[in-house]
């Protein structure tokens, strides 16, 4: 298991039958591990779990207290963290090529985007992270052994992702504003993988690279609001100011 997996159903369906010979409680382990392990590899930062809740059964899963570290330049502690990840796995498809996550939903996940005097962002940084260490993710290696093909890498689409009530922080403070809070409406994604789906080893990174992607991509629109209305302020003052002159 080398490759980002950042959610339950994609451990579970790479490992595959290995896991029936586990207890619940060293599924729910390794799986927190492989997050917290690859997950840092990816990022480039760290990832922290509280704990993992699997019910293999029922083709359902639980991941809480996810936290992303913010990179090392940064104030806050942390660039994105979640109360809980709850995912639904289509049972019926789990004898078929092509394995369907019905829904994946993030709990009101809180994200901190902080932006740099030269027009940086912690968020900007982590997402270019993301795209080099999974560049070549999807290339074959001339070099590398064939898989047999109980060793496939499977492949899986996600019908819908939400984030649900993303608590966000943008932090000015480096533009002359301030630090400014808003709570997003949900955010939904839809046909993560397209309609062939792609390779389980890969969709941890692209669902991680597209939650973030769109948290900042509403990070930049509340900052270009906020500092519009700076400059409308500003330009009032030397208005004021300057008829308060001529009177």
């Amino acid at each position: 298991m080398k490759k980002f997996i950042l959610f339950t159903a994609v451990l579970l369906l790479i490992a595959g039958g290995a896991f029936l010979f586990l207890t619940g409680d060293a599924i729910n382990a390794l799986v927190k591990q492989q997050i917290e392990k690859i997950g840092t590899q990816v990022t480039g930062q760290s990832v922290r779990v509280a704990s993992v809740d699997l019910k293999l059964l029922e083709g359902a899963g639980t991941i809480k207290g996810l936290v992303l570290a913010n990179p090392a330049k940064y104030t806050a502690p942390s660039a994105f963290s979640l109360n809980e990840v709850t995912l639904d796995i289509n049972l019926k498809s789990l004898s078929t090529d092509l394995i369907v996550i019905d829904r994946i939903i993030i709990h009101s996940p809180e994200a901190v985007v902080e932006f740099t005097e030269n027009a940086g962002a912690n968020m900007q940084d982590i997402l270019n992270e993301i795209k080099k260490n999974t560049a070549s993710a999807g290339q074959p290696n001339a070099e590398a052994p064939s898989q047999s093909a109980s060793q496939a890498d499977p492949i899986v689409r996600v019908d819908q992702f939400v984030l649900a009530g993303v608590a966000l922080t943008v932090d000015l403070t480096k533009l002359g504003n301030k630090v400014h809070q808003a709570t997003l409406a949900d955010i939904t994604l839809n046909n993560i993988g397209g309609d062939a789906g792609m390779p389980a080893s890969q969709l941890g990174g692209e669902l991680a690279k597209q939650a973030l992607s769109s948290i900042f991509k509403q990070a930049k629109k509340e900052q270009t609001d906020i500092l519009k209305e700076q400059a409308k302020d500003k330009a009032k003052e030397k208005i004021g100011g300057f008829l308060n002159n001529l009177g």
